[in-house]
């Protein structure tokens, strides 16, 4: 899909944040719009650089991440469509406390803090929406950090393997495929694992015949008995 041939209005319109919005609302918000199309490995924004927009992933992966004072990378956060970031922080007037880059060939809409305000101007009731958009956000995040601290190493993984599935729907034996977005490192990362204990924890799960792995791709053997594991 060529970048100037991208139908702004109606990617908003399927977006929470803007779904309520009339068309001619929407096309006064796209006017505020920019889509890129980014190659892996391209940054989008610095640590420190000015924060004048946020950002919706249309297709693609976007890495959020944190720089030690020693050069050590931290992931913060994995962004894939449909996911925006970076709404939270604009309205502050402050710049960006993390590093964001594009993991693979992506298409990002970039939307300007005044388009927005200007919306919010008209509206006030569309800061309501900016307002829970962001609160579901922080939420998830808290949740996150929660099972970084409270859940072991093992239960992380197996957490992230049944993220999109509930356990309690899953019949025993059926097999669930969950396919890596991104390379076991990052994940890693962004579990606040190291590679290799990330990896030990996958060839243990391999071993108990609860999952099967084939690259990226990982079949879930029973998630019922999976998701008891490593609870004790």
């Amino acid at each position: 899909m060529e970048v100037d041939e991208f139908n702004i209005p109606r990617f908003l319109a399927v977006l929470p944040l803007f779904s309520d919005l009339s068309p001619l609302e929407l096309s006064r918000a796209a006017q505020g719009c920019q889509v890129l199309r980014l190659a892996r490995g391209d940054v989008i924004f610095r640590f420190g650089e000015p924060c004048e927009e946020f950002h919706v992933v249309i297709s693609g992966q976007v890495k959020l991440f944190a720089i030690s004072p020693a050069g050590h990378e931290k992931v913060i956060e994995l962004v894939g469509p449909g996911q925006s970031f970076a709404e939270a922080l604009m309205f502050t007037g402050k710049a960006y406390i993390l590093n964001a880059e594009a993991l693979s060939s992506t298409l990002l809409l970039k939307v300007s803090k005044r388009a927005i305000v200007a919306e919010i101007e008209r509206d006030p009731r569309f800061s309501m929406k900016m307002l829970a958009g962001i609160s579901r956000r922080l939420h998830g995040l808290v949740h996150d950090i929660e099972s970084g601290a409270l859940h072991s190493g093992m239960q992380r993984v197996i957490g992230y393997l049944l993220r999109d599935n509930e356990v309690q729907d899953c019949a025993s034996r059926e097999v669930i495929t969950v396919s890596l977005p991104v390379t076991k490192a990052t994940i890693a990362s962004r579990l606040s694992l190291t590679p290799e204990y990330f990896s030990k924890v996958l060839r243990e799960l391999e071993e108990e015949k609860l999952i099967e792995i084939d690259k990226r791709d990982i079949r879930i053997i029973d998630a019922p008995r999976l998701a008891r594991y490593g609870v004790h």
